[in-house]
């Protein structure tokens, strides 16, 4: 699986936490997260939910590792 180029975005499997194709992303949008490239400039470890992209607390985060992307 690959990175996107040229959109400023990057797609990622909530399950693995690798990087997918943005094709993956369309057919399984529930478990896959669309993140903005660049550095994110925060400190510490953020968790996102994959089907709504929203941030949630760590200990979500933590307890449904297959439903969230953990950020750095």
């Amino acid at each position: 699986m690959s990175k996107s180029k040229g959109s400023g975005t990057h797609t990622r499997s909530a399950i693995s936490g690798q990087y997918v194709s943005n094709s993956h992303g369309n057919r399984h949008p529930s478990t896959t997260v669309r993140e903005a490239a660049g550095p994110s400039g925060s400190s510490g470890p953020h968790y996102r939910s994959a089907k709504t992209g929203q941030y949630v607390s760590n200990s979500y985060g933590k307890s449904h590792r297959s439903m969230t992307v953990k950020e750095k």
